[in-house]
């Protein structure tokens, strides 16, 4: 028996134009909605200003109207989108949740630049530098950390029904939840944004296991634990030989793939070829059709496989 889930999303971003591994992880929310009687909600994560573009919001439209894949909610224009459902609408919330962490001693306040990071750690992983320093949160090019000290193990639910330990991994050890420019950052605005909606199964590549952990670790310091109840679904990424895609570099893009002549049954087609699903796949329904066998046929080799 399938498990029951309320509501999915697809949530792009606006900082280039989408490529087809945003339509794999499309089709791919869209196939596990569609088999678990699950909503889809639209969510542009358009915070970034600095990256944000119109033209870049409209080809979010133009993609799914192109592909013809539904969703149930969310904006259906950009006028519609800036009016109502754009992040900035939602900041209130967001300083809320900042608000609590920082009654609660639960986020310290950071000023290393890049370069900083790259000098005490080889990676550039963050070391707790100023954890001690004590920092003035509302001071100025002040950043606030979360304090992952006592972080403890959290469990993670993946997709269909298993749990998970979900180790904090290094790279997020004290991970930001407020930028320099005073806006809140990815990790904090993802948990609020998916507990606001009512999202139950968010679908996301598998190079995003660790935000994952981290977005279980934030939602444990918050009141409610709003993301204990909610399956992750990791899919495998699209690659370009052994790079993973990149909006940002342009990489196989649709309304290039468009421009240059390639009908929706094609892309189709190029999509499911991604995941070595049987050909020939020209539309959704036979694309959720048969990605939905092999998921049930346990032949994905990732993070939500025991």
């Amino acid at each position: 028996m399938n498990p029951p889930f309320q509501k999915t999303r697809l949530a792009p971003t606006p900082s280039g134009y989408l490529h087809i591994g945003n339509v794999v992880s499309f089709l791919i929310t869209s196939s596990l909605a569609r088999n678990h009687g699950a909503r889809i909600l639209l969510r542009i994560d358009d915070l970034d200003e600095r990256r944000t573009r119109i033209k870049f919001i409209q080809d979010i439209f133009d993609t799914l109207e192109f592909l013809e894949i539904p969703y149930d909610e969310g904006p259906r224009t950009v006028a519609e989108h800036q009016q109502q459902f754009s992040q900035r609408h939602r900041m209130d919330q967001y300083e809320e949740l900042l608000q609590n962490l920082k009654e609660n001693d639960q986020a310290f306040g950071c000023d290393c630049s890049r370069k900083n990071l790259r000098q005490n750690h080889p990676k550039g992983w963050y070391t707790g530098n100023c954890l001690q320093r004590h920092l003035d949160l509302q001071g100025k090019n002040i950043s606030w950390r979360l304090d992952t000290r006592t972080r403890g193990l959290r469990q993670l639910r993946t997709y269909p029904d298993s749990i998970k330990p979900c180790h904090l991994p290094q790279s997020m050890n004290y991970f930001v939840v407020r930028k320099k420019d005073s806006d809140p950052a990815y990790q904090l605005t993802s948990v609020a944004d998916d507990s606001y909606f009512g999202v139950d199964l968010v679908v996301r590549g598998e190079d995003l296991w660790d935000s994952s952990c981290a977005q279980i670790h934030l939602s444990a310091h918050l009141g409610g634990d709003p993301l204990s109840q909610v399956t992750f679904f990791h899919h495998p990424l699209v690659k370009d030989g052994e790079q993973k895609l990149s909006k940002s570099e342009g990489a196989l893009a649709i309304k290039t793939l468009r421009e240059n002549g390639l009908s929706k049954e094609e892309v189709y087609l190029l999509a499911a070829r991604q995941l070595g699903l049987k050909s020939p796949i020209h539309s959704l329904t036979a694309f959720q059709a048969a990605f939905m066998d092999k998921l049930k046929g346990n032949h994905f080799n990732h993070h939500n496989q025991e």
